[in-house]
């Protein structure tokens, strides 16, 4: 079956979509947060709630490239910290898309990761005049694990907008490029494979949507071999900057489209 006209899509829109595909391969390798393109990139394509549910197994092949790329630098106490918050902000963000439109969804998202983003730049210039980051085994590092735990799993459910929120809290906490990117990578695999019920159950993931993604999955190998060739060739401030600036361009698509 031919999924270009099953989704009465053009050849520049597949082609459109099978780049955004390569960028979700990159972004998961190398620059944390560059997805929030590719996010764009599909709702613009394709009707924006569906465009979730077809993302969402190629963000998990994504991540599990990165997995087998940086397994050995993720920290787990930081994962077993945010688990529980995210797993509220996802329950919370399945039950806003129940009665949430387009329009509420991207200026609510886009909101956030611009705030995000504002408030990661402050944290840094004060913390390079003042002190070194939160600890997350402080109690100020605990509430800020539990607030940005929230706002990643609910951005993540509503629009698989969660990487720039939790880039900014891996930032904010101090994170090295590596462990930044370990962290974030079995961060990320396993909140995504658990919103797969949860898609399914809103209708967002079908049999449709699954023969596009079988299109699409293999544009995300040749993203993902280039961001692991790239991230050895970024410095540690560039990388910050880039994550940054990605989470900015991705929130302000959302609020002017």
């Amino acid at each position: 079956m031919n999924t270009m006209t099953l989704w009465h899509i053009t050849g520049w829109e597949f082609a459109a979509l099978a780049f955004a595909a390569l960028l979700v391969g990159f972004s998961k390798t190398a620059v944390s947060g560059a997805n929030t393109v590719s996010l764009a990139v599909f709702a613009a394509v394709l009707p924006a709630r569906a465009s979730t549910g077809v993302l969402l197994p190629i963000l998990i092949a994504g991540d599990l490239l990165a997995v087998a790329t940086y397994r050995r630098h993720a920290h787990w106490p930081t994962l077993w910290r945010l688990f529980p918050a995210v797993a509220a902000g996802v329950v919370v963000g399945t039950v806003f898309l129940l009665w949430a439109d387009d329009s509420i969804v991207r200026t609510s998202i886009g909101a956030i990761l611009l705030l995000m983003a504002a408030v990661t730049v402050w944290r840094r210039r004060t913390a390079d005049r003042e002190e070194e980051p939160d600890s997350v085994t402080t109690r100020s590092g605990r509430l800020k694990a539990r607030s940005y735990g929230v706002l990643g799993g609910f951005t993540t459910m509503v629009a698989n907008a969660g990487g720039p929120v939790m880039s900014m809290y891996l930032l904010s906490a101090g994170f090295r490029k590596l462990g930044f990117l370990g962290t974030s990578a079995f961060f990320f695999l396993i909140v995504n494979v658990s919103k797969l019920p949860f898609s399914a159950g809103l209708g967002l993931i079908d049999g449709r949507s699954l023969l596009l993604d079988l299109a699409l999955v293999v544009f995300v190998v040749p993203g993902a071999l280039f961001g692991k060739w790239a991230v050895h060739r970024i410095n540690q401030r560039l990388f910050e900057q880039l994550v940054i600036a990605a989470t900015i361009v991705g929130g302000l698509q959302l609020l002017l489209r």
